[in-house]
């Protein structure tokens, strides 16, 4: 199946599907040095975004979230590609300093936990 969307930040990335139905927050939510989520009660809680291609509607929290993603990219900790509902500003600022290769606008229910994933940023295109 092919997702059409709007390109965040460029690039093409393909991999393992981590999904959550939640928001994200990466300040406080997911710990930098790990890339494991620790937000309590988060559908994520306790696994890894590392390598993973993410999905989920959009970020909350602090604008500081930027800089946490930004982080965890420095620590090899960063999700391979981010795919959003509707990318908000903390994300996608996070992804464009962290060269991570983002796309919103894409019905994320379509995608299931584990599917392997193709996204090709430049286009704006997401494919499993």
């Amino acid at each position: 199946m092919k997702l059409e969307g709007r390109k965040i930040f460029k690039g093409k990335a393909e991999g393992q599907a981590l999904v959550s139905k939640e928001a994200i927050s990466f300040y406080g939510g997911v710990d930098p040095e790990t890339g494991i989520v620790v937000e309590r009660g988060h559908p994520l809680e306790g696994k890894s975004i590392a390598g993973k291609i993410l999905v989920f509607p959009q970020g909350k929290g602090s604008t500081v979230g930027s800089y946490a993603i930004y982080r965890l990219a420095k620590n090899g900790k960063a999700p391979k590609a981010i795919i959003n509902r509707q990318c908000e500003t903390i994300v996608a600022v996070g992804a464009i300093i962290s060269e991570i290769p983002c796309v919103d606008h894409i019905e994320i229910e379509k995608i299931k936990n584990g599917m392997q994933v193709k996204v090709d940023a430049d286009k704006g295109v997401v494919e499993f």
